[in-house]
């Protein structure tokens, strides 16, 4: 199997094991009052995913992250290694695990130069769980990794979009980016009792600056220190 088709098999992979959400929390509570939010028209890409809305911090050396917050929906959850089953679909965070995210550690590290895959549950059947307000998002809010080199990659959100399982667009998602960027995934789009889930909520966003030791400069040259602002 050539490099290309075997990024295009784990990028099927992916939205297939991501989509698989049963939202055993809304089956025993009913879906009213309870669905999670559904990113508005307006937090999609305007004019595609090229679209580059702030200036970006130079891509960091690889490091894998180890915690991941996000300040406007309070979200500050560890992160542990994703990898894939025999299928080839992407793994996921144990449903027990409310506040857990998971990255795909065989592919790029968030800060990194290309796109770093970070996957999380919406629900169980306690409740919420990690990204259930992930779709209540906002262009311009912020997502802090934490990574084992002591470094805080600080990524502003470029859009969120939500689609229905049938038509996840896989290169869009999963694409190669020349900047360092990151998706974050979950479940979420239509609910049905019998199926759970139909689709997935993908933010978009990309490094704008870095904490913690070695901060690196942006495009311009031009030293960036980020406020812990959301």
């Amino acid at each position: 199997m050539t490099a290309p088709d075997t990024t295009r098999r784990r990028a099927k992979g992916w939205g297939i094991a991501v989509a698989v959400c049963v939202g055993l929390w809304l089956v025993q509570n009913g879906t009213r009052d309870v669905t999670p939010p559904v990113p508005s028209a307006a937090q999609a890409f305007a004019a595609g995913p090229d679209q580059h809305t702030d200036a970006a911090a130079e891509p960091l050396p690889p490091s894998e992250p180890v915690r991941l917050r996000i300040p406007r929906i309070d979200v500050d959850a560890p992160v542990m290694g994703l990898g894939l089953d025999d299928e080839g679909s992407l793994e996921v965070p144990p449903a027990a695990e409310r506040n857990l995210a998971g990255w795909y550690e065989d592919g790029t590290t968030p800060g990194a130069e290309g796109t770093a895959i970070v996957a999380g549950h919406v629900d169980n059947a306690q409740g919420p769980s990690v990204f259930y307000a992930l779709g209540a998002l906002e262009k311009g809010h912020r997502i802090e990794v934490l990574r084992a080199d002591g470094r805080t990659a600080v990524f502003t959100i470029d859009a969120i979009e939500v689609y229905e399982a049938d038509d996840f667009p896989d290169k869009k998602v999963y694409g190669a980016g020349e900047r360092a960027e990151l998706r974050v995934i979950t479940c979420g789009g239509g609910f049905s009792e019998k199926t759970g889930y139909r689709g997935n909520v993908v933010a978009y966003a990309h490094l704008i600056g870095v904490r913690g030791s070695g901060e690196r400069n942006n495009s311009h040259g031009h030293s960036i220190h980020v406020p812990y602002l959301p």
